[in-house]
């Protein structure tokens, strides 16, 4: 049930208790308890508004690898964060320390933020990932695969052969 409440309100978090407990089959009073419960559980973190990038004049969505010398993640180089174009960060293993979501209103801000990378101490390179297209950008979603499909290569390597 919890996680159906949190699936509706991903979707909507300005739904009334009444609309829903409706939606999942639960009185108001009852949806109402139990979104203070994972409140308070911090299974909701909080509520927030998505904004449409454009609308706000940052149309450009980067991914940075950040490579560093050393651990890399210090103080000096999460301060990255003070910049509002700046999404996310993540530590990530593989080739990268550091992987930044960052949104800028074009690529003359992107090369900004890049240099106050470079100027950091311990930053050693980047690499710029510029997203053409996004075809699906979602918060986490409540709902878990139970079951994954099982997939047939011998079917689609012989689908693709007949294509040819």
């Amino acid at each position: 049930m919890d996680r159906k409440l949190l699936g509706q309100l991903v979707g909507d978090a300005t739904l009334s208790y009444a609309e829903l407990g409706q939606r999942v089959g639960l009185s108001a009073p009852a949806a109402h308890e139990r979104v203070k419960r994972l409140r308070q559980r911090g299974a909701i973190k909080s509520v927030s508004t998505l904004i449409d990038p454009a609308s706000v004049e940052k149309s450009l969505l980067a991914f940075v690898h950040v490579d560093t010398t050393g651990w890399g993640k210090t103080p000096t180089l999460l301060a990255i964060s003070q910049y509002p174009e700046v999404e996310e960060i993540h530590s990530v293993a593989g080739d990268a320390c550091m992987l930044l979501k960052v949104r800028t209103n074009g690529t003359q801000a992107l090369e900004h933020l890049l240099a106050q990378l470079y100027a950091t101490p311990g930053v050693k390179a980047t690499r710029s990932y510029v997203v053409l297209s996004t075809y699906l950008e979602r918060p986490v979603q409540a709902e878990t695969t139970q079951e994954w499909p099982v997939i047939d290569f011998t079917r689609q390597q012989a689908d693709a052969k007949n294509l040819l």
